[in-house]
Parts: C-alpha cells; sequence; structure tokens
C-alpha cells in the first residue's frame, strides 16, 4: 500500500491543468489502484492511499500526473506495510 503525497510547490500553474489532473486521479479510482483522494488542509496539496501496484509502477503513475509533471506538485510515495486494521478495512491487509 502506499501514501502519495502532493504538496503544492507553484500553483499559478492549477488552474490551466486541473482538468488533466483530474482525469488522472479518475484513471487511478477506475484502474483500482486509488482507494482515497482527498485534499490537504487547508489548501496545501492532495494524498492519495493506492493500492495493489508495484512501487515501480506506482513512480511512474505518479510521474503521469499533469501536476507532477508540471512542477504544480512535489509528491511524496510512502510505502505502507498495513499492520492493524479495523474490521472495516481488513482488506487493506491482502
Amino acid at each position: 500500500m502506499f501514501v502519495i503525497i502532493l504538496r503544492f510547490a507553484d500553483k499559478t500553474k492549477a488552474a490551466s491543468l486541473i482538468d488533466a489532473h483530474n482525469d488522472w486521479i479518475d484513471r487511478g479510482v477506475a484502474d483500482g489502484v486509488f482507494l482515497l483522494v482527498g485534499s490537504l488542509q487547508p489548501s496545501a496539496g492532495g494524498m492519495i492511499l493506492a493500492q495493489d501496484a508495484s512501487p515501480a509502477a506506482i513512480a511512474a503513475r505518479v510521474q503521469d500526473d499533469p501536476f507532477v509533471a508540471h512542477g504544480v506538485v512535489v509528491a511524496e510515495i510512502l510505502a505502507v506495510a498495513p499492520g492493524r486494521t479495523d474490521a472495516r478495512l481488513a482488506f487493506l491487509k491482502g
């Protein structure tokens, strides 16, 4: 499992790339790789919880984000080995 942190680096470019960035997010969700996508508060960037991909595949997918490619955000990818979960999230340990 991965936590992907996207911190704003240059918000001035965000408006022109937001549709492409949202399409990229939609593809990640549709592919079953992105489980949760949300905003870092207050307006600091975004966070993605991802699974079912190799570290190399996650890194490649992140590089395909138009926000990353054009320097709107800086990405940090954290690999997480789930240990304990609430029963509702037990599938994450799979």
